[in-house]
């Protein structure tokens, strides 16, 4: 085995993420760019990047979603979505992320935050913005459009269900495949919003070609994770940690390998779990479960794709053999074309034969 830390070997691992959101992976820098730009302060604790970074720490979940929103409306025009996907190609290429599929909202820039913004404003920005990161720094950047599931029931009743936000998000998604658009979503408090309602669209999703992977089993309990399996019929599950408290959801989760996009520290820092040693991603792994690693926020998680590795080794016990293991799965179950997929496992076991040897 070739001598170098823990570090150094998560470092140089080639990585690839499926769960991540666009907006989740802006900067304090790029904050500022932005509300500079359009002059929008108004939402931003300050104007130097020492109050934005301190705005960034993580307290709870409701100032995660005030940070959330105060950052995607500082997205405004086509060259915004195009600065902050090179980012977010450049931040892989740091980190040696060398395929990412990217989650992102279009309906709450279209008509949620009500700025003026169309579809086709947006999916330029993307277009432009992916070509100049593969072009710069090599990467591949695939996207998963995102249902927000509370905007689909009226005014917060949960029995008042709107198929508008739905609807619209897989138009957009439609039109957006031939610009890398691979998957629909669904985000958002699954408490509030069960996956019942959705099951029309993705079911038009996946006769039109797209996967499906919404979020499950974060915020709500196996039962959540149940119906995004059976009724959304879902290839990936987001999160999906608390399949954990039913035995029989867990099998099923084996038996079909529906794999887990599993984001260890954005689970700690929402108190799914009190403290990072009580999370269940070894168990899950130990059990069967096809399980990947992700960092969801990175920025208001204050972690990364490199942290979350060094999690699996410091706190879960992972050495070498078991990390790459790991990072091979989301290799495996992407979403990119086959030729791509296969190129990319083959540099992947290339980079691991010498790296184990």
């Amino acid at each position: 085995m070739i001598n170098q830390t823990i570090s150094s070997f998560i470092q140089s691992m080639p990585k690839a993420e499926l769960h991540v959101h666009l907006e989740g992976t802006m900067q304090p820098e790029t904050v500022l760019a932005l509300a500079a730009k359009h002059n929008l302060w108004d939402g931003l604790p300050g104007r130097s990047l020492e109050d934005l970074k301190k705005w960034f720490v993580f307290s709870d979940f409701s100032k995660f979603i005030d940070v959330y929103v105060a950052i995607s409306d500082l997205l405004r025009d086509a060259d915004d979505f195009e600065l902050l996907t090179y980012a977010c190609g450049e931040d892989m290429a740091k980190q040696n992320i060398v395929y990412r599929e990217v989650t992102f909202t279009p309906y709450t820039h279209t008509h949620y935050l009500e700025k003026g913004l169309m579809i086709d404003d947006m999916l330029l920005g993307l277009r432009r913005g992916t070509k100049r990161a593969k072009e710069d720094f090599g990467v591949e950047i695939r996207w998963v459009f995102d249902i927000p599931r509370n905007i689909g029931y009226l005014m917060g009743n949960k029995d008042v269900y709107d198929p508008k936000p739905s609807d619209t998000t897989l138009a957009y998604a439609v039109k957006g495949m031939d610009d890398g658009v691979v998957a629909l979503g669904l985000g958002g408090n699954e408490s509030t919003s069960a996956p019942a309602p959705f099951a029309h669209a993705f079911d038009e999703a996946k006769r039109l070609g797209l996967k499906s992977v919404p979020h499950a089993g974060e915020t709500a309990g196996p039962e959540s994770v149940r119906d995004a399996v059976q009724l959304l019929h879902a290839d990936r599950i987001g999160h999906g940690v608390l399949a954990m408290e039913d035995e029989s959801m867990l099998a099923e989760l084996i038996e079909k390998q529906i794999p887990l996009e599993v984001c260890p520290t954005s689970n700690d820092c929402l108190q799914v779990y009190e403290k990072i040693e009580d999370h269940p991603f070894r168990k899950l792994d130990e059990m069967g479960v096809f399980v990947t690693v992700n960092s969801d926020d990175p920025p208001l998680f204050n972690t990364s794709l490199v942290n979350e590795y060094q999690v699996l080794y410091d706190v879960f016990g992972y050495d070498r053999k078991n990390l790459a293991r790991i990072a091979r799965n989301a290799f495996e179950v992407c979403f990119a074309e086959e030729e791509l997929k296969e190129r990319l496992l083959d540099m992947f076991d290339a980079w691991t034969k010498v790296a184990l040897s």
